[in-house]
């Protein structure tokens, strides 16, 4: 790769600057694997018998501490070139439509994206700060064809299948119709940052939307900024994904059995007229050590996006005390007011989600009611004992 990205710089200090230069956004199609859901972006420069492809999305998982970075926010991804035959190759192998739009810019505004991109993979430059939403391998491309343009794109019609009350959280939703578990994460992981409304153009973070929004965007108030349209690579328009999950497999059917096996040891518990405390002491660790996670992406992640995230209020490391204290007689009066406390954040966050400051997911519904159950059923079961 770093020859043949020598000799294409070469050729380029050698090109006239009239000469004509392709370029062109290529975007494939979702694929199986939850980082392909969105498509994937690339961006195509043919001149003097030069035709490589400008990739963004390159990452290295031997990296030190990759997955810690990833968590925290810190991910670093790469551009680099490589022959369109061989960025052409894979997604053919992967049976993933490839299209190409040609790209309607004057040789000038050619020959400066082509500078900008040459400039940009150099080894000084190459590496940059990977933003889920809003630095990755679809919005670089478009940055830098606005750079080449003069910022003159305009985006004016938004893609068919997105609403117009649109937010992040929502494309994200769409493309991970068919993965619910996947999304049940992101929507414990992400916050309320990513549920503002955003216009079209950052619609494209997705790479399937940028290929759609383009379509429709001119360069200036008139000029249509695609020339011409291609399948390279014939495939599904709505890519290689996995058919839908079926509905008992899903997180929102998960939480409503445990919501139902809750109630039941509630029951039980009253029946018997006694603690289940190894059922309290299970349910709560599972919540605790997720609210270590939340917390850690709340308090330490760099990514905006994880906070604030107002699920934190009841899925915390708090939560890690009722299985610490509840098997200590002497701390029983410490765990009722946690207990209060823990209903108190439930109804603080059901407000919340009530005026639209955070989106739920609807798995979300049970788990706290499942919460509530556990909560009270250990605080009736204590009253006596209290007393």
């Amino acid at each position: 790769m770093a020859v043949g990205f020598l000799t294409a710089k070469a050729q380029l200090s050698q090109t006239p600057a009239d000469s004509v230069a392709r370029i062109s956004l290529l975007t494939a199609a979702p694929g199986a694997e939850v980082y392909q859901l969105e498509g994937h972006s690339g961006l195509r420069m043919t001149f003097d018998g030069t035709d490589v492809v400008a990739n963004w999305g390159l990452f290295d998982f031997r990296t030190p501490n990759f997955v810690y970075r990833f968590v925290k926010g810190e991910t670093d991804y790469c551009v680099g070139l490589m022959p369109y035959s061989y960025f052409i190759a894979e997604y053919a192998a992967e049976g993933r439509r490839v299209t190409e739009q040609e790209l309607n810019l004057t040789p000038q505004q050619a020959r400066k994206l082509i500078e900008l991109v040459y400039t940009a993979v150099r080894p000084e430059n190459r590496t940059y700060r990977y933003n889920y939403v809003l630095d990755n391998c679809a919005t670089r491309p478009i940055s830098f064809i606005e750079q080449a343009t003069g910022d003159s794109i305009r985006f004016s019609t938004r893609a068919a299948d997105l609403d117009e009350d649109i937010t992040f959280r929502k494309v994200m939703a769409y493309f991970h119709r068919n993965y619910p578990w996947y999304q049940f994460g992101i929507d414990l992981a992400l916050g309320s940052g990513i549920d503002y409304p955003i216009d079209v153009r950052a619609t494209g973070f997705a790479p399937a939307v940028l290929q759609e929004i383009a379509t429709h965007a001119t360069i200036g108030d008139s000029v249509p900024l695609v020339r011409s349209t291609e399948i390279l690579v014939n495939g599904p328009a709505e890519g290689a994904i996995l058919p839908p999950t079926p509905w008992y497999l899903t997180p929102l059917t998960a939480m409503w059995v445990l919501c139902g096996g809750c109630l039941a040891v509630a029951v039980a518990a009253r029946s018997r007229n006694r603690i289940m405390r190894g059922w309290h002491a299970l349910f709560f660790s599972v919540m605790g050590v997720a609210g270590c996670v939340i917390a850690f992406l709340v308090v330490i992640s760099t990514h905006e996006a994880t906070s604030p995230n107002w699920i934190i209020l009841w899925m915390n490391p708090f939560c890690l005390l009722m299985p610490a204290l509840m098997f200590i007689p002497c701390a029983l009066r410490l765990t009722r007011w946690y207990v209060m406390a823990n209903l108190f954040m439930i109804a603080v966050y059901a407000i919340t989600c009530a005026f639209g400051v955070q989106a739920v997911n609807q798995a979300f519904i049970p788990l706290a009611l499942a919460d509530i159950i556990m909560s009270l059923s250990y605080f009736r079961q204590t009253r006596e004992k209290i007393g």
